[in-house]
């Protein structure tokens, strides 16, 4: 007899969740009312703290934002970013804010976790980052997933922290060699991780491949490099695979083989809780496989995958490192600034910069359109209604999906009447 997720339970600090971690999209894509989902359905749902001062300004009407770039709007015109710093106190501030109202509207058996991105350098990286994971750990947060980098200083950043032992700590990596330089430098403050999120080349956004060689790996394979790893070296830690899991039988195929639980992400981008425009998930649900790239032009260094009709790509908007900075390197610099003045010294009429782009104004516009290798199965998730558009799911439709289908089926949600219909029934 076939087996659904919900035959098993992915065991992390004592407790039993169902094994189904919503990933944390940033900025704001995963949000706290989809976070809050996963966890009230007994899951675990991430939040990001990816441009946190920007996610308090829209929630909570705070002027984090402006109040940085009144400060360093002398230096605009200035191609040197070096004097742009955040305020840590403010930046605690508002990963403060952020934590604790989403922690104080929790409910259900589920967990709430954050992810922190190292490559958030921020003109500072190590302040910056510890400034972040202690503030969330200050505001009561269940989890921290440490993402996008080798994070082999975390540990240190936070071994002082009255909850060390409390908070559940993790770290994605996408290969056993990734793993161990970390695991050496947490073993050394006794702080091993709770648990090892694998992400495989199909996920969305940043990947930790090559933007050639992606193709060459599987995350089947790379789980299992992983779980034979730490069997090796009798470690005893949950795994989580992560990257193309589209369906509660990709899921089960997982759990069967060694995995404590999956993450997942790419199918709640087109449920109403998801932070992402109206139309921007129609774009979603429209794509198809073409439409699907892997490219260059982050910033960070890490190959990105995302939507081709992405309109972030090839913009030449000017840099605002004043306002938010978030790439900044310790020195001051960001791939993109250099890319802009490059291209604004060669044509200054009609600037446009195809081999990098903003990241700080286009993720918080929601014009790069990251998303898993299967986004352009989504369509068949749901109905196309009447007036063209695809209807939106809820994440609890989508959680449950996961956590209950067999052989490799997807429950289609109740077929809502659209607003032609409404019209013709009227019209009758």
């Amino acid at each position: 007899m076939s087996k659904a997720m919900d035959d098993f339970r992915l065991k992390l600090g004592g407790r039993e969740y169902v094994p189904i971690i919503v990933g944390g999209m940033g900025v704001d894509i995963s949000t706290a009312e989809l976070a809050l989902e996963a966890a009230r359905l007994g899951g675990i749902g991430h939040i990001s703290d990816a441009m946190v001062p920007t996610v308090s300004d829209r929630r909570f009407n705070t002027k984090f934002v402006q109040e940085k770039q009144k400060k360093y709007k002398y230096n605009i015109g200035n191609t040197d970013k070096s004097v742009v710093k955040f305020d840590l106190k403010r930046l605690a501030e508002a990963q403060r804010l952020f934590v604790s109202r989403t922690m104080e509207s929790k409910k259900g058996d589920g967990a709430v976790f954050i992810n922190c991105m190292e490559k958030l350098t921020m003109n500072s990286p190590r302040d910056t980052l510890q400034t972040r994971l202690l503030a969330a750990m200050d505001s009561g947060i269940d989890g921290i997933t440490l993402s996008a980098g080798l994070h082999l200083g975390s540990m240190e950043l936070m071994k002082d922290h009255p909850r060390i032992h409390d908070v559940l700590i993790g770290i994605i990596v996408s290969s056993a060699r990734a793993l161990r330089p970390f695991l050496k430098r947490a073993a050394k403050y006794k702080r091993l991780p709770d648990y090892i999120t694998v992400e495989g080349p199909l996920a969305g956004g940043h990947l930790g491949f090559g933007a050639d060689d992606w193709q060459e790996y599987d995350l089947k394979t790379i789980v299992n490099d992983v779980l034979v790893f730490l069997k090796e070296n009798e470690l005893n830690i949950p795994v989580v695979s992560a990257g193309g899991v589209f369906s509660g039988t990709d899921a089960v195929e997982f759990l069967e083989s060694g995995a404590s639980a999956v993450q997942v992400a790419t199918r709640f981008t087109v449920t109403h809780e998801c932070g992402l425009p109206e139309k921007t998930k129609h774009h979603y649900l429209e794509a198809v496989e073409d439409d699907i790239v892997v490219n260059t032009i982050s910033p960070t260094g890490y190959p990105m995958r995302m939507l081709r009709q992405s309109p972030g790509i090839g913009s030449g908007i000017r840099p605002n490192c004043e306002a938010f900075g978030y790439i900044l390197d310790s020195k001051g610099h960001c791939q993109y600034v250099d890319a802009y003045n490059r291209e604004l010294e060669k044509n200054p009429e009609n600037i446009s910069v195809q081999d990098k782009t903003c990241l700080c104004t286009q993720f918080r516009k929601f014009k790069i359109w990251t998303c898993g290798h299967n986004v352009y199965r989504l369509k068949d998730t749901t109905h196309k209604l009447e007036d063209g558009k695809y209807q939106l799911l809820s994440a609890e439709e989508v959680f449950q999906d996961y956590q209950f289908s067999k052989d490799h089926s997807i429950k289609l949600p109740e077929r809502k009447i659209s607003a032609v219909s409404n019209i013709s029934l009227v019209a009758a």
